[in-house]
């Protein structure tokens, strides 16, 4: 038999199973707004109504923070937070951290004032619209591993630039987790390394599954992605404030991924006018620089010509007056020496003396004969005179001897 508990006690034990209970500590609870209330504390106050009951809500000043003006009784909403037991009063309640709509009005008054809150923050302005990379190598896309969406923006990628490699982080688009599902997609999507851009997207489908991408976090996780962001939502109606924050929106996962991925086909035709406008650029440049150096050349001829060959020619010229000038009078006194040598050597030459007259003889040897007494009666000689010679025999030789008679 159980023993006898104090009210206090009770009341501990029941907060503990309520603190053990994992359904009861992340609840997710639809319900009509009732008594809704901001108290001067800061805390709010309502109560969740149902079809045959109601439940106490709690929103504490921390949390109720990021609570907008929109909520008014008679709303239906959904109030995520977790169940616990207020000792006090001896009832149980929701301790809620966020109320979002789910009716119609409540989700336009949401949006609304949602919209123009972000707008008064800049968060919307063009200015901090992100240029998208021109060839993006790199893509993370954030959606559903098993929808259409993955599967249209894979093959227009494919299509367009097959280059870029896909990187898919699987994320809940739609339903009651969506919204802290597709913020963390968005965080771990911007955290991979060398991602250029990323893409959320999801297939079509109706208006309600749009409501996660028109939540404060969600939007505020697109803006803050560290690199571009770029939506296909596949609603072409209807704009989501998801989409005024990225720094690209297209209507379908597909219009989305041709804004992103370049035509390769584009891109060859680009590479090819390109190409033919950098040749034509480069024959003019040479053709320029051919001129420009045909120029210098010519300068620099002319400038030679003017500063060393017209000189040096000059030069050459003065040169050669005084090597001519002193190569005639080497040569006149040269020549003036040499006849007064031909002269003299003319006075000492024989044929000048057999000239006047005289001849000279020689003995058959060729011995020069030039006394009388070198010779006898009988000896052969030879006379030569200016014009020719002669061979004669001696008969008789007189003077030349010691005595002076004849032989």
């Amino acid at each position: 038999m159980p023993g006898i508990l104090t009210v206090d006690e009770l009341t501990r034990y029941i907060s503990l199973l309520f603190e053990e209970s994992e359904t009861l500590l992340s609840l997710q609870v639809r319900g009509t707004l009732s008594g809704f209330k901001r108290h001067s504390s800061g805390h709010v106050y309502f109560t969740l109504l149902g079809e045959e009951s109601r439940i106490s809500c709690a929103l504490f000043r921390s949390d109720a923070g990021r609570i907008p003006l929109w909520p008014s009784d008679g709303d239906e909403v959904l109030v995520t937070g977790k169940a616990g037991v207020y000792g006090p009063r001896g009832t149980y309640q929701i301790y809620a951290r966020t109320i979002r709509p789910l009716g119609e009005a409540a989700r336009t008054r949401a949006k609304k004032e949602l919209m123009e809150r972000l707008q008064r923050e800049g968060l919307f302005e063009p200015a901090l619209k992100r240029r998208l990379p021109t060839l993006p190598l790199r893509v993370a896309i954030v959606t559903s591993p098993t929808g259409a969406a993955v599967r249209d923006v894979v093959k227009v990628a494919r299509e367009r630039f097959p280059l870029c490699r896909l990187l898919v982080v699987p994320t809940v688009v739609q339903g009651m987790t969506a919204v802290e599902e597709i913020a963390r997609g968005l965080f771990r999507a911007g955290s991979i390394p060398e991602v250029e851009a990323v893409m959320l997207v999801r297939g079509g489908g109706s208006r309600d599954d749009l409501n996660p991408f028109d939540e404060e976090e969600v939007v505020r996780a697109v803006r803050t992605c560290p690199v571009p962001v770029v939506t296909g939502l596949g609603h072409q109606v209807d704009r989501t404030l998801s989409d005024m924050a990225a720094d690209l929106d297209a209507p379908t996962p597909s219009a989305a991924a041709e804004a992103l991925f370049p035509d390769r086909v584009d891109l060859l035709r680009e590479i090819r006018g390109i190409r033919a406008r950098m040749g034509s650029s480069i024959s003019r440049e040479i053709h320029r620089h051919q001129m420009l150096l045909d120029g210098r050349v010519n300068s620099l001829v002319r400038s030679f010509e003017r500063s060393v060959l017209i000189p040096a020619g000059t030069a050459l010229e003065r040169l050669r007056t005084r090597a001519a000038t002193a190569a005639e009078r080497v040569l006149s006194l040269s020549w003036s020496s040499f006849r007064e040598a031909a002269s003299a050597m003319d006075a000492l030459s024989p044929l000048k003396i057999l000239g006047r007259g005289f001849a000279s003889c020689s003995s058959g040897d060729g011995r020069a004969v030039s006394r009388a007494a070198e010779v006898s009666a009988g000896d052969e000689l030879i006379v030569a005179f200016i014009d020719g010679r002669a061979e004669t025999t001696v008969r008789s030789v007189q003077g030349g001897s010691d005595t002076g008679g004849g032989r």
